[in-house]
Formats: C-alpha cells, sequence, structure tokens
C-alpha cells in the first residue's frame, strides 16, 4: 500500500493473484486425480467419478441384471452416478472454497 492510503501495491495484488492462480490450478489437478464413488440398490450398482466429476467406472452386480426389467438397472446406475456426482461436488467444495473465497476479496476480478 501507499503510504497516506492510496491504491495498492500492484506489483502485491499481481504477486497474490498469480499465487492464488497456481494454488487453483493444484487443486484441479488434485480433484482430477481424486477418485468418489457413488452406490445405488444397496451397492448393487457402484459408480467411480474423478473430482471433477468424470464417470472413471461402473460396476455392476450381477444380482442386478434382469432381462425382463433393463429399466431398474438403468435407474440404478443413473442413481450411482448422481450419488457419485454429489460426492464429487462436495469435493470440489472442499478443495476449491477456501481458494474462491480468497479470489472474492480481489478487486477486479469478478468473483
Amino acid at each position: 500500500m501507499i503510504p497516506g492510503g492510496g491504491q495498492p501495491n500492484m506489483q502485491q495484488l499481481l504477486q497474490q493473484a498469480q499465487k492464488m492462480q497456481q494454488d487453483l490450478a493444484r487443486a484441479q489437478e488434485e480433484l482430477a486425480a481424486t477418485e468418489v464413488d457413488g452406490q445405488a440398490g444397496g451397492g448393487l450398482v457402484r459408480a467411480t467419478v474423478n473430482g471433477s466429476g468424470e464417470l472413471r467406472g461402473l460396476v455392476i452386480d450381477p444380482k442386478a441384471v434382469d432381462p425382463e426389467d433393463t429399466e431398474t438397472l438403468a435407474d440404478l446406475i443413473v442413481a450411482a452416478v448422481q450419488a457419485a456426482n454429489e460426492n464429487a461436488q462436495q469435493l470440489q467444495q472442499e478443495k476449491l472454497g477456501p481458494l474462491a473465497q480468497g479470489l472474492g476479496g480481489m478487486p477486479g476480478l469478478p468473483f
């Protein structure tokens, strides 16, 4: 800061913004590498997504497969993927929430 309440030091602001950008990029990389699960039907269908919400795996117990009732299986798959994505969103909040709050205090940034 300039003595007497002038404008903030632009160099400091730029360094702070660069550090926050690096922290955000690192957190996003960690999210992409972290996998979370969701399940439905008491574990008959399990979906795995990464922290960014990308579907990485799907496990279907043979007991869930009924050729006469594929609609229930489809519902279980959708529910498991949704549960996994909810877990991924929670993880995103934990990892990115503090960074987004930090960016919100910087003038000129739309957060």
